[in-house]
């Protein structure tokens, strides 16, 4: 493996753990504040956070790391046998299936029906606590959990990688 696969590769890492503590946050504590919340406070905090997240470091983060994630396992599939190139290919598809595809086919669709609803209507309320909470909070959860063993199975890939190169000297 090249100096800088290897480097990229310890920085994904980084950057899935990173992305699975912003998920990790949202799923422990943030959506059960917001749920608590008196009147519509919960829902149209959720909408700014929806919006503003478009804008900071974590969309970069994210969407870079999907990228990298088709970049990492094509690199596992034409250039790493044994076990480290499985590891290398499952923790890409980890994230491009368990955090990506989640985020696109579960949470985006349900951030975009919760941006139009009227902040005074009982129905948004009702959706709100009925739907939106629970249902938003278990598949970000499934992208939490995705997202770190993306990190986990990555780094177990370079461990034995490292370790298979130590034992051949």
């Amino acid at each position: 493996m090249s100096t800088s696969m290897f480097l990229l590769m310890q920085l994904s890492i980084l950057a899935y753990a990173l992305v699975a503590g912003v998920f990790l946050a949202f799923s422990d504590f943030i959506m059960r504040s917001l749920a608590i919340t008196g009147g519509v406070g919960g829902v149209e905090a959720m909408q700014v956070i929806n919006r503003e997240v478009f804008r900071w470091v974590f969309m970069t983060l994210f969407l870079g790391m999907a990228a990298l994630s088709v970049v990492i396992a094509a690199y596992a599939w034409m250039g790493v046998n044994g076990p480290a190139g499985m590891l290398i290919l499952a923790a890409a598809l980890m994230y491009l299936v368990g955090c990506f595809g989640v985020t696109v086919v579960f949470n985006v669709p349900m951030n975009e029906a919760l941006a139009v609803m009227d902040l005074s209507s009982d129905a948004t309320r009702d959706y709100w606590r009925q739907t939106y909470v629970p249902r938003w909070t278990f598949w970000n959860s499934v992208r939490t959990a995705a997202a770190a063993i993306s990190a986990a199975l990555l780094l177990f890939a370079l461990l034995w990688m490292t370790q298979s190169q130590s034992q051949q000297i």
